[in-house]
Order: C-alpha cells, then sequence, then structure tokens
C-alpha cells in the first residue's frame, strides 16, 4: 500500500528518477521542468528542503511499497491559515483515483497537523484530469487563474474549506 510521508533528504534519488521516468507524460499536460531542472537537480532539492524547515512550504511523496515514487503532493505558501496545493501522479498510477485519494487525505493533514483552514489549486482548463481530481476532492471553482500562473495557458482557481468535511 502506497504511504504518503514528508518529503525528506534521503527521497531525492527516488524523486529525481520518478520526474525523469515521468517527464514526457508530465509534459502532456504541464509545463515541463526544462533541461536546468535536472541538470541542477540535487540545489533545488535542497532548496525545497530548505523552504520546508522554514515553514514556507511542506512537500510530500507517495511512496510505493518497493521505495519509489508513485506522486508529489505539495502545499506551498502557507500564509495566514492557507496553503496552495499542487501534485503530480506518475502515469503507471494515472487514472486509478489515486491523486484523489491522496489529495483528500493531504486536506485532512493540511487541517490536523499543519493548522489550515483553505487549499486553493490552480489548473489549465486542459488539464481535464487535475480538474476532475481537485472536483472529487472536494473543491469548487472560485474564478479565473491569471495564465502566467499556467504558463501562459488560461485556467481556473478552486478552493476547498478544510473546515467543512468533504
Amino acid at each position: 500500500m502506497p504511504e504518503l510521508k514528508l518529503l525528506r533528504a534521503g527521497h531525492a534519488p527516488a524523486v529525481l528518477a520518478f520526474e525523469l521516468a515521468n517527464r514526457a507524460y508530465f509534459a502532456a499536460s504541464v509545463p515541463d521542468r526544462g533541461d536546468d531542472f535536472f541538470d541542477r537537480f540535487a540545489d533545488r532539492f535542497s532548496a525545497l528542503l530548505a523552504e520546508q524547515e522554514a515553514g514556507v512550504c511542506v512537500f510530500h511523496v507517495l511512496v510505493a511499497e518497493d521505495g519509489s515514487i508513485l506522486g508529489r503532493f505539495n502545499l506551498y505558501d502557507l500564509e495566514d491559515g492557507c496553503a496552495v496545493l499542487g501534485y503530480r501522479v506518475a502515469q503507471q498510477v494515472a487514472g486509478r483515483g489515486t491523486a484523489t485519494a491522496t489529495v483528500l487525505e493531504l486536506c485532512d493533514l493540511a487541517a490536523a497537523r499543519y493548522g489550515l483552514r483553505t487549499l486553493r489549486a490552480a489548473t489549465a482548463h486542459e488539464n481535464v484530469a487535475s480538474r476532475k481530481v481537485l472536483v472529487k476532492a472536494g473543491f469548487v471553482a472560485v474564478g479565473p487563474a491569471d495564465p502566467a500562473e499556467l504558463s501562459g495557458k488560461p485556467g481556473t482557481w478552486y478552493q476547498r474549506d478544510l473546515a467543512l468535511r468533504q
């Protein structure tokens, strides 16, 4: 059974393998991270851990029984009881409810462990799978997202009040 875990330094090799193995799959629905991301992965990963240590963000990985990463589920820009949610799952588990189940689990963690009251997430209109995950997880559309936030693509902001049991 996959387990949602707080990102740790020891996850770096598995996270890099996850990103490389799924690069083309992700690029079909979200902008590619670019070669620089992979060339400077160790530095970027260290920066993520520093942001987490500073309390600005909380990063999670969905870890399979074999130690491989099946998804990344992140809360960032934590401020005043709110955070922005970002996530991506491996192609091998896409379409099986993994993202929805894990987003729901993270919503519970966000409220219980991190004291958050509201989560927001933006997705491009063309990213149908992500929109479905958010709606199934109890998020509601709250307005347009600035295309600059979505690599020039039109999209929508979604929000979920964590005080309401979905």
